[in-house]
């Protein structure tokens, strides 16, 4: 049952469901039926008193002395998600990552339907990955025009970021999910993940010293 004010679940919590989901699937496969929060915090790393906040943002699953039915919380997490609703999702630079990120089989398997990839390297144009065959960039709009997208993943150098997004704004994408290193503006309509491969990294080194300053002590 989700809440009708899901809209205004802070983001943090919203960040926290993916790994809500990724773990009750690891669950479902193990053929665990149902869980408590203070068994799904031990697994998880976190208190059963923040799973069960976090969840009764978006309505009642549990219940008291039950806990949750694993395969229902999956589903109604994932219907939060979205990951029902098979976003049409392209790949704008194919180069290194840009074809890495479509050999990621994640795709599929969270219903994002991958329908094609775009680059403007003579090199990679007409080449093959993951089934779909790398188009320049002079065919974006005759492709939006026939399949439209919803989503585009940019793997472009920081340097033509800001013109291929504002290209596919005006196309009318709905989101983006950018791999540029850079952050970008957009309008308020157009829904925006920037992501910053170094910025984990960046963390783990700060463990890392932590770890290593905590033994000398």
């Amino acid at each position: 049952m989700k809440s009708e004010n899901s809209k205004n679940v802070p983001m943090v919590v919203i960040r926290r469901l993916p790994r809500y989901y990724r773990y009750l699937g690891e669950l479902l496969k193990q053929g665990v039926t149902r869980i408590s929060s203070k068994s799904l915090s031990e697994k998880m790393g976190v208190t059963a008193s923040q799973i069960r906040q976090d969840l009764n943002c978006f309505g009642g699953f549990g219940q008291q002395g039950y806990g949750y039915k694993i395969e229902n919380l999956y589903y109604e997490i994932g219907e939060i998600l979205g990951l029902s609703r098979g976003y049409k999702t392209v790949i704008v630079g194919a180069g290194n990552l840009g074809r890495a990120l479509a050999n990621h089989a994640g795709f599929e398997k969270r219903g994002f339907r991958l329908m094609a990839l775009f680059d403007n390297d003579e090199a990679v144009i007409g080449k093959k990955i993951h089934g779909l065959t790398i188009q320049p960039m002079d065919h974006l709009e005759e492709f939006f025009e026939k399949e439209g997208a919803d989503i585009a993943i940019l793997a472009v150098p920081k340097s033509s970021v800001k013109e291929v997004a504002d290209r596919l704004v005006a196309l009318g994408i709905k989101g983006l999910w950018n791999f540029s290193y850079t952050d970008i503006d957009v309008p308020e309509h157009v829904a925006v993940e920037n992501v910053h491969l170094t910025d984990s990294l960046m963390t783990l080194a700060y463990k890392l010293t932590k770890e290593e300053m905590g033994s000398k002590e």
